[in-house]
């Protein structure tokens, strides 16, 4: 196949930005390779404003080779003008760098160089930039993006917002090296142990500044949220199975709430389309000054429209009714105002500079959960004051708490982790004394399937981010 004039004019531009050492291109199949290893290149480091795979990265040039300038991502248009410029800019930053002494890494697989150390400048990847709703009045909020005094608010506070985008950008390639390697056969513990390590390596964990926001939940089947396997649990991933893998990261407290949802089996694709769906409703509704029962009744309409056939039956798919979204606080997971996912929630609004996980469950249960199972979580009271306590195990159990989690949830496993034993007494004990909350699993009826999607997004005066948002969901 021939290229046309205009079209061998674009890539012969593109091969001179990318510096690559062919400079007389006539084969198709060579400008693609070119500009796909660079293209590869500069996802490794992710400097994407959306976060782009190296797949779609190699896609968007690819088939503009093949004669097409349209990229493929969520319908967003794009060309060999958006790549090369992407091109451009990280090879003048890689130049700069390198002028600098400063070496240019890219990410290994699997994955093992902190995020810190990828992005040494402190300029991570953002989240999707939105546009907040109109108000109820139908005025729009495209002031607040020009706006010099919301400008100035949203620099302030830039460390923040920072901070939210590494423990993001932390959390989503843990979650593609997950989606890599998950497969049924596995053991559940296992599942989570070797995700945790990922995490730990990517956050480049250090104390109460940087690590894991809480245990990773891995809830199967009927069961919807807080469940992962304590120390000695059998439990295996079946390819039958429904599993919601939930997890967070953090930056100095700035945590990253995000979960998905698992299935190998299609017959399941239905279900986990509803709750994306309602997910992705809920964080389109939300903005500040938008009050949390209207974002819960949008939630509803949306999940409740969808009918699903699992199995030959059918059934529509219901919003778990006492499970919510919930505002996030620094060190603290929920921290005060909550998300409902049906109507008839409060009628308190949404603020400009809060942080909040929206998140949704569906079920082709009954929409309802309930304590059940053996307790796995469990974290600090966030407003308990001084308690005495008199068993000495229990003091000093609360000491190792405070010291590595702090008022972030954990789980039975990383007290062995940090070599603790023979505990369970003083755990319940200060559970008792209402110095430790639990948090059991919360289950359906046996036999429902359960389904979970969930993302951070923050109220800048700006722009409402989607700080966790990939290209996977």
């Amino acid at each position: 196949m021939t290229l046309n004039h205009s079209n061998l004019l674009t890539l012969c531009v593109c091969v001179c930005v990318c510096v690559c050492v062919c400079v007389c291109v006539c084969v198709r199949a060579r400008v693609c390779v070119s500009l796909c290893v660079h293209a590869m290149h500069v996802h490794a480091r992710h400097r994407c404003t959306r976060a782009c795979s190296p797949a779609h990265a190699c896609t968007m040039v690819c088939d503009f080779a093949a004669g097409t300038n349209e990229a493929e991502g969520g319908g967003e248009a794009g060309g060999v003008g958006d790549v090369t410029k992407q091109l451009e800019l990280q090879t003048l930053e890689d130049k700069e760098r390198e002028e600098d002494g400063e070496e240019v890494k890219g990410q290994t697989d699997p994955p093992s160089v902190p995020i810190c150390e990828l992005y040494p400048n402190g300029d991570f990847p953002k989240g999707e930039e939105c546009e907040y709703p109109p108000s109820k009045d139908g005025r729009s909020a495209a002031w607040r993006i020009t706006s010099e005094e919301k400008r100035a608010l949203d620099r302030a506070n830039e460390e923040m917002w920072s901070d939210f985008r590494q423990a993001a950008e932390a959390h989503r390639q843990v979650r593609s090296y997950v989606r890599s390697w998950i497969k049924p056969g596995m053991a559940m513990i296992d599942i989570c142990e070797k995700l945790e390590d990922c995490s730990r390596r990517l956050i480049k964990e250090n104390g109460l500044k940087a690590g894991l926001a809480f245990p990773t939940g891995c809830s199967i089947n009927h069961c919807a949220a807080h469940y992962t396997p304590n120390a000695g649990d059998p439990t295996v991933l079946r390819y039958d199975d429904v599993c919601k893998i939930d997890f967070g990261t953090h930056i100095n407290g700035r945590i990253i709430d995000c979960a998905f949802t698992v299935t190998f089996n299609p017959k399941y694709d239905g279900l986990l389309e509803a709750v994306r769906d309602a997910t992705n409703t809920g964080i389109r509704f939300a903005g500040i000054d938008v009050r949390l029962c209207d974002v819960g009744e949008t939630i509803q309409e949306v999940m409740e429209s969808y009918e699903v056939e699992i199995d030959g039956k059918t059934y529509q798919v219901k919003p778990i009714r006492n499970l919510n979204g919930h505002s996030i606080g620094q060190y603290r997971i929920h921290s005060g105002k909550t998300v409902p996912i049906v109507k008839g929630g409060e009628a308190v609004r949404m603020e400009e500079g809060e942080a909040y996980a929206i998140e949704t469950f569906g079920s082709t249960g009954r929409g309802a959960v309930h304590d059940d199972m053996e307790c796995s979580h469990y974290m600090k009271n966030f407003n308990v004051g001084h308690v005495p306590i008199r068993l000495p195990r229990a003091k000093h159990l609360l000491n190792v708490i405070n010291e590595n989690f702090g008022t972030l949830a954990f789980c039975r496993r990383w007290l062995d982790r940090l070599g603790e034993s023979k505990y369970l007494m003083a755990l319940k004990n200060l559970c008792d004394l209402g110095i430790i909350d639990p948090y059991p699993p919360l289950c359906d009826i046996k036999g429902s399937y359960t389904a979970q999607y969930e993302h951070t997004i923050l109220l800048r005066p700006t722009y409402k981010e989607v700080v966790s948002r990939g290209d996977d969901y």
